[in-house]
């Protein structure tokens, strides 16, 4: 095995999955959601980075080969199951992140079956199409429990009347709470429908890989 700076970048990224829920145990909201968003999108740039010195250094190696897409796979399944479990399962997120651990867990199990021929399920543009909506969309999400708990700092002990005043700009927005609300309500609404398309992706995806199989399982 080789431990090029481009698989180190891998091994990394691996490393920093459990370690998005790992924030969670150790911090307080909203500094949990900072750590595993800044965290989530250094290991997201890092995904780009490593196969791209790979590439350009001509140092593609089979470690590599077999640490990459278990480190994409790990990172967003762990992502997921972070941003659902304190979502308090809202049916909005908890369909999507469904559609896509289903077709991540069927695919791999097709790779596994296939063996030797695996080959034939190679990764496709759409694919990395699909992989790029889902690490946007979950970093978007993870700016959006950022907002909604620091709106929640500010707000804490405030007059439910007086706020909805402030928010409607009838009132004079001392505490920065306009931008907080309006962050939150944009962030998860942008985050939700790019999981969504994540999801349609992953479905799309997940029937040309089952398609492409479908000779190799015939008896």
């Amino acid at each position: 095995m080789k431990w090029t700076l481009p698989n180190l970048l891998t091994a990394m990224r691996l490393l920093a999955a459990p370690g998005i829920a790992v924030m969670f145990l150790f911090f307080t909201r909203p500094y949990a959601d900072w750590f595993a968003l800044v965290l989530f999108v250094a290991a997201a740039i890092t995904d780009w980075f490593d196969g791209h010195l790979a590439r350009t250094w001509k140092q593609v190696t089979k470690l590599g080969t077999m640490l990459d897409p278990i480190a994409d796979k790990a990172m967003v399944v762990i992502a997921l199951m972070v941003i659902v479990g304190y979502s308090s399962m809202s049916p909005w997120l908890v369909l999507p992140a469904t559609v896509i651990l289903f077709r991540e867990v069927f695919v791999s199990g097709l790779r596994e079956f296939l063996g030797d021929t695996a080959g034939t399920l190679k990764v496709t543009k759409l694919a990395k199409w699909k992989t790029t909506a889902q690490m946007v969309a979950i970093a978007v999400l993870f700016a959006q429990g950022v907002f909604e708990h620091y709106l929640g700092m500010s707000t804490f002990g405030l007059d439910h009347a007086l706020f909805e005043d402030i928010i409607a700009n009838r009132e004079e927005d001392v505490l920065g709470l306009r931008w907080k609300y309006q962050g939150m309500i944009w962030a998860g609404n942008v985050g939700v429908v790019l999981l969504w398309i994540a999801a349609a992706l992953t479905l799309i995806t997940g029937w040309d890989y089952f398609r492409k199989a479908v000779p190799f399982l015939k008896d």
